[in-house]
């Protein structure tokens, strides 16, 4: 696999510039294609193509001489509803099938756990039933299926599905969190916050990517969830960035319900970007089996969740004045805040 060429889909967005990143480190040639500018300095260490997954003669461009494709380009939670079914379900059966034309091995899909919806038993397995909440749970479901159609047709066609992961480029809606805690301010978790809920590190995942497309196709073609073997409770992830930020504050919990019942009026009056798998899933248990993902791949994640969230809270305090006055819906930059603002001068 060594100078093998690897295209990924969503380059441009957190995973695809550490998926890059990685990739170039470790000797591979990268084509990158989103419908976003690729404005990092790595631009000059590899091919760049700026299109639409949805799009067939882009895909059928993008996969020439080809030998993995990575398909993380994904419409996220607070696109809208449309954007999010025709880029993450339509466009994923674009992709498999330009590339599968195209003569390419293996076609690694980026899922997510929000496909197992707000479950009522932990760990979550892959067998476990599929009920995704909103539309880009519902896309992800819907686009699982084009890869498993193209699997029974004989291709190599792994599905990852991480858990929430950070990491350097990481924004969105984890920038709360690393904005309140370098302003010195105590941060609200739903409930008691002692739900244990698992995370995961963007570089434990890019390292899965990588033995997914390296590894024998008998032991990758599958369906695996990814997420940190250490993780800890809701309140021990916030308070580490809390105490990293150094300014003697504590995570506070708040009666859930009331709060939930709060930020669904927000959500509908788009004063809030915390959407409904967020604030319904913030309070409960959240996390998965990573046994197959161990047993097949032989993969054991690094990073624990305090790991993660501190590196990425570092990369944040280094980039934080970048972002001054960005917004937007991808977790490469801060969400804009709305009522969430104010918010924070209460704690």
């Amino acid at each position: 696999m060594a100078n093998s060429l690897f295209l990924i889909t969503g380059g441009s967005g957190f995973l695809g510039i550490n998926l890059c990143r990685y990739l170039l480190a470790r000797g591979y040639k990268v084509r990158s294609l989103d419908i976003a500018p690729f404005d990092y300095p790595e631009r000059g260490a590899l091919e760049i193509i700026v299109g639409d997954v949805r799009d067939p003669a882009t895909m059928k461009r993008a996969t020439v001489g080809v030998e993995v494709v990575v398909h993380a380009a994904a419409a996220l939670p607070l696109s809208r509803r449309e954007d999010i079914l025709s880029t993450d379900a339509e466009g994923t059966r674009v992709v498999l099938e330009a590339a599968f034309n195209q003569g390419v091995s293996r076609v690694i899909f980026i899922s997510s756990t929000s496909v197992y919806g707000i479950p009522k038993h932990h760990p979550l397995r892959e067998e476990d039933l599929l009920q995704g909440v909103g539309p880009y749970g519902e896309a992800k479901i819907v686009a699982e299926s084009h890869c498993l159609a193209f699997r029974l047709a004989g291709h190599c066609v792994p599905v990852l599905r991480p858990k929430s992961f950070v990491g350097p480029e990481r924004l969105g809606v984890f920038e709360l969190l690393y904005d309140w805690a370098y302003e010195g301010r105590n941060f609200p978790v739903l409930g008691s916050g002692n739900n244990l809920y698992q995370l995961l590190d963007v570089e434990d995942l890019c390292e899965a990517i990588q033995l997914c497309a390296t590894l024998d196709p008998s032991q990758v073609n599958d369906t695996f969830n990814v997420g940190a073997e250490k993780f800890g409770t809701m309140r021990d992830n916030f308070q580490a960035v809390l105490d990293r930020a150094g300014h003697g504050k504590h995570v506070v919990g708040l009666p859930a319900q009331p709060v939930i019942w709060a930020l669904k009026v927000l959500e509908q009056l788009h004063l809030s970007p915390i959407y409904k798998w967020i604030y319904d899933t913030a309070a409960q248990e959240s996390f998965v089996s990573i046994e197959r993902l161990k047993a097949k791949l032989g993969f054991m994640p690094r990073h624990s969740n305090r790991d993660a969230l501190i590196r990425n809270y570092d990369w944040y305090v280094a980039h934080r004045n970048e972002y001054r006055g960005k917004t937007g819906v991808s977790h490469r930059v801060p969400w804009k805040k709305g009522a969430l603002q104010l918010a924070k001068y209460f704690f």
